[in-house]
């Protein structure tokens, strides 16, 4: 039974999580379309992050204190239908409502879900880095939405509402289990450890910041460079969101060997240096670094969760809102000062720019200690 519950809610976490990975994939084709600049860009990556990253924290505060088992299908059907509007308007202000309809949907989802996954998973790590790669692999799939819009244009944008119909059918079920977990997980003690936690969130907002730099504007990067077409620059998004879904599973087994901490420090390191070669590679050989900057960057992408509610035991749905809402889409806020960055000097320089976010964070964990 639970690794039913596990699958359906991993299910269910990518069809949310689709539509985070559609919006980069949206980006040429508005540019195309609508002739859009950097700047209008990154409108819609704040639109769907700024939304998320302030609501997501208050809905784990609700779920601390009240069940809200419903939020689950409810919020999906709202992720897609944000993307399913965008194309039935050519008006920017109305784009970037329907994408922030997305944005609310998404922090919706994910504390509720997350206190699910502890409940069902126990904690372990495995386990959460089973609900994760639910999530991942929304974002890998992502930019098989790029066919459809490249035949059709974004009038088919109504046609991508079905895989969040299909998410939220899926969950139903996990409803009345979704409750239970709301009443085995009121009763935890432990002591909140506040400052580890303060920190951990430092850490995700540096790497949400390098990864949604490097999301957002790598396909429009890997065309200029290697003067590839727009549907052919996409296919760097698909070793992206590959190489996420492999990083995703590797955390969870690798921190079961060596350690949380060892191996989110390990991890950043790593991810430093790949990005560096994403920036500086100027062959086809940079595919490569793009895969290994992924794998690195989503090593510790479940371990953030544990690690999390490890720090904040009482408080599980504040923890998870947070982890999984506020410092992961924060991101999204520095959208615009990049994109003005890459305006004034090139994308080149904003990409090998990013490399030093990991860094920090690589510095900033030697200041963690796994929780008692």
């Amino acid at each position: 039974m639970k690794r039913l519950q596990t699958t359906l809610l991993s299910t269910g976490h990518g069809s949310v999580d689709l539509y985070q990975g559609i919006v980069p994939v949206l980006v040429p084709f508005l540019v195309a379309d609508r002739g859009y600049d950097y700047l209008a860009i990154s409108g819609f990556v704040l639109a769907a992050t700024l939304l998320s990253s302030v609501v997501q924290p208050l809905f784990g505060l609700l779920t601390d204190r009240w069940s809200m088992p419903w939020l689950i299908p409810a919020s999906t059907i709202t992720s897609g239908l944000g993307v399913a509007l965008i194309g039935l308007s050519s008006s920017y202000p109305f784009a970037l409502a329907a994408i922030g309809l997305t944005g609310i949907g998404v922090a919706a989802y994910h504390p509720q879900a997350a206190r699910t996954a502890r409940s069902v998973t126990g904690g372990s790590h495995v386990g959460m880095s089973w609900f994760s790669l639910g999530g991942n692999l929304g974002f890998a799939v992502a930019p098989a939405a790029g066919p459809l819009l490249a035949y059709s244009g974004l009038a088919a944008t109504p046609l991508l509402i079905l895989p969040a119909l299909a998410g939220a059918a899926i969950t139903l079920p996990l409803l009345r289990s979704a409750g239970a977990a709301r009443l085995r997980t009121r009763s935890l003690l432990g002591v909140n450890n506040w400052p580890s936690f303060r920190t951990l969130t430092a850490i995700i907002v540096l790497r949400a910041i390098a990864y949604v730099g490097l999301s957002t504007f790598l396909s429009l990067y890997v065309g200029q460079r290697l003067h590839l077409s727009t549907g052919a620059s996409a296919t760097a998004l698909f070793v992206l969101f590959g190489g996420g879904v492999i990083g995703t599973l590797l955390g969870g087994r690798l921190a079961t060997r060596f350690g949380r901490l060892p191996t989110m420090r390990w991890s950043y390191a790593v991810a430093a240096f790949a990005l560096a070669g994403v920036a500086l590679v100027p062959t086809v050989a940079l595919f490569a670094f793009v895969a290994l900057s992924a794998v690195a960057l989503y090593v510790p992408f479940s371990l953030h969760i544990t690690l999390g509610q490890d720090y904040l035991p009482t408080r599980v749905g504040t923890a998870s809102g947070v982890t999984l809402g506020l410092a992961v889409s924060a991101g999204g806020v520095a959208a615009p000062a990049l994109a003005a960055a890459a305006e004034a000097t090139s994308l080149q320089l904003v990409l090998a720019t990013l490399a030093l976010l990991p860094a920090l964070s690589c510095l900033l964990t030697l200041r963690l200690r796994e929780p008692a």
